[in-house]
């Protein structure tokens, strides 16, 4: 292998680890403060970010791997974390949708969204440089499987925007059931996530966009 092809093969590695940490801190503030404020939202997002980890870890020992045979297909430790993450995604999106209907209809509101703001906001300028890094990496290996993983990464930048707007909306308003819509936007992209994670331990090809 010669020197600039392994040069961001280790670029892809630290992408995937700073991932995996990013996600790890996330989930556990946004889980926090989400639970602390009752915003549904935030809530569901921390959690996001805790099934991503999975996925994150799949993603790494996937770019260990190709850095030996990239020719070589998934084998069973990232199959395995596929499937973990597609099926906690899924989970995540049936909580969110039960507990976004029971919240409408006990009108429930959240104290506040204000952390929710704040996180989305240092959500978007992370997922947004770690995108264009694993894009920039993916495309001087040409690697298709790590192009799929910032169109992952994309799909969380989306999911941050769905937060800032659903926490901002509260923010400015006051109107409980934006919380519960930002929940449902978060659900409706876990479902998609889920699916694609599993389409791909089958095998199935997919652009997680």
């Amino acid at each position: 292998m010669d020197f600039s092809r392994e040069k961001f093969y280790r670029t892809a590695v630290l992408l995937a680890l700073i991932t995996i940490a990013y996600n790890m801190v996330e989930g556990g503030v946004s889980a926090w403060f989400g639970f602390e404020d009752e915003s549904l939202a935030l809530f569901g997002f921390g959690l996001d970010s805790f099934v991503e980890v999975v996925s994150g870890a799949g993603i790494w020992h996937m770019v260990r791997r190709q850095r030996e045979n990239p020719a070589q297909e998934h084998d069973q430790f990232e199959r395995r974390a596929l499937k973990i993450t597609g099926v906690g995604f899924y989970l995540l999106a049936a909580g969110l949708l039960v507990t976004a209907i029971y919240d409408r209809y006990r009108g429930h509101a959240p104290e506040t969204t204000f952390w929710g703001v704040v996180v989305s906001c240092i959500s978007i300028v992370s997922m947004w440089l770690l995108m264009h890094e694993k894009v920039k990496v993916g495309k001087a290996l040409g690697s298709q499987a790590i192009l799929s993983d910032a169109a992952c990464t994309r799909v969380c930048l989306y999911l941050s925007l769905i937060l800032l707007v659903s926490s901002a909306g509260y923010e400015l308003t006051g109107v409980g059931w934006l919380d519960s819509v930002g929940a449902l936007g978060i659900a409706w992209f876990s479902v998609k996530e889920g699916k694609e994670a599993l389409d791909k331990a089958r095998g199935i090809a997919c652009s997680c966009s």
